[in-house]
């Protein structure tokens, strides 16, 4: 099931790869830069800011907004940083609101791939506490096909926290993913991915919705 989302993950990173030599966009440089680390890219960017908002804040200033990017190693200059920062800094308070950067950062997605998306998630969340965990896991992902639990390598909760760890971030894997991380793991595999309908197969697919 995952397999191709591998593919599409290498095919997505190559893409941004080779769109961030044209684009001249500060935003667009930034989102292509997360991409190109994988579908899990714009949620690992996620992950630096949340640690570096050491007072829970959920915003952030222009100095950790800098340290956060070049903490991630995104190629950026201070010029370039000040300009995106003063995109998300609509009401010119000094800091941002690093939720809402996220969610701009995103690739932009049509609702029909929201909707998807989030019924696969629903479906996956069986306890339905916005969270889902090795716990709900079981009895909705198969694990007797997979290569490294057919030949013993691995006990099934392992097979279960590896595809956990697909959405997670690389810095941070807790074995938790939430809506919002579930959404931005697949706007990543969004972008690589032209119809709607091409999409939604996929998505159907994978999770026989």
């Amino acid at each position: 099931m995952m397999s191709g989302t591998a593919r599409h993950d290498r095919e997505m990173a190559m893409k941004a790869k080779r769109s961030l030599s044209k684009t001249t966009d500060p935003l667009e440089r930034l989102r292509l830069q997360c991409l190109a680390k994988g579908s899990a890219g714009i949620k690992g960017l996620g992950r630096v800011f949340k640690i570096i908002d050491g007072n829970n804040s959920r915003t952030l200033d222009f100095n950790e907004f800098l340290r956060g990017l070049r903490h991630y190693a995104v190629m950026i200059n201070k010029e370039e940083a000040q300009e995106l920062f003063r995109i998300f800094d609509k009401d010119g308070s000094g800091t941002i609101d690093f939720d809402e950067f996220l969610v701009t950062l995103r690739p932009p997605m049509s609702n029909a791939r929201k909707e998807i998306i989030m019924q696969a998630f629903q479906k996956l969340d069986k306890t339905g506490d916005g969270v889902v965990t090795i716990e709900d896991l079981r009895g909705v992902y198969n694990v007797k096909y997979h290569p490294k639990y057919i030949n013993g390598e691995w006990t099934e909760d392992q097979v279960f926290r590896a595809f956990l760890d697909n959405f997670d971030s690389p810095d941070d894997k807790d074995g938790k993913v939430t809506t919002e991380e579930f959404m931005n793991y697949y706007a990543g595999v969004s972008a690589s991915i032209d119809t709607d309908v091409y999409f939604i197969i996929m998505m159907k697919n994978a999770w026989k919705l």
